[in-house]
């Protein structure tokens, strides 16, 4: 599986085990998951990590930890996953970054590089993000990024609605 890029302040890895606790304190974070039904708890954050290299195996991407270049020390995770809202299967851009580190520019950051990572290595041609409403922060990335609001819907696998934002790459 190729990495996205090394941008100017993070580079990306493959989530490991050895990630728990950093991803247990991110996703168990309650303001992180503020606009999520609930945080994850520690098992469900192993399960993201599981999941993530399924994906990695079956899809050739998923969800990958963001690191700082300068320093080594873990910001959070980004990437692209397969999901499924109102019976279509899209690819999806995500990114969670640690609460004490938001407003800086790396979930963008992080995101324009997975973005170019799907278009440019993976052939994507589509590429969504699914963000509660009231999530302006993760709107504003998708829309730095290039997605548009393309419509509102409901999220089966949270049980609410949701704003999906989309682009194409033709």
């Amino acid at each position: 599986m190729e990495l996205p890029a090394r941008t100017a302040r993070l580079m990306f890895s493959a989530m490991t085990i050895d990630d728990l606790d950093d991803l247990a304190a991110l996703l168990g974070d309650p303001g992180v998951m503020r606009h999520y039904p609930r945080p994850k708890t520690r098992y469900e954050a192993e399960n993201w990590i599981t999941w993530n290299q399924d994906l990695y195996e079956r899809a050739g991407h998923g969800l990958w930890v963001i690191r700082s270049r300068a320093t080594g020390e873990f910001l959070g995770d980004c990437g692209l996953t397969v999901q499924e809202i109102e019976g279509t299967t899209e690819i999806e851009i995500g990114y969670h970054v640690r609460a004490d580190q938001q407003g800086r520019g790396y979930a963008t950051e992080a995101a324009a590089a997975c973005r170019d990572h799907a278009r440019d290595v993976l052939a994507v041609r589509r590429l969504i993000a699914i963000i509660a409403p009231s999530n302006v922060p993760s709107r504003r990335v998708a829309e730095k990024i290039g997605l548009r609001h393309e419509r509102d819907a409901f999220y089966d696998k949270t049980r609410q609605n949701v704003r999906v934002y989309a682009t194409s790459f033709v």
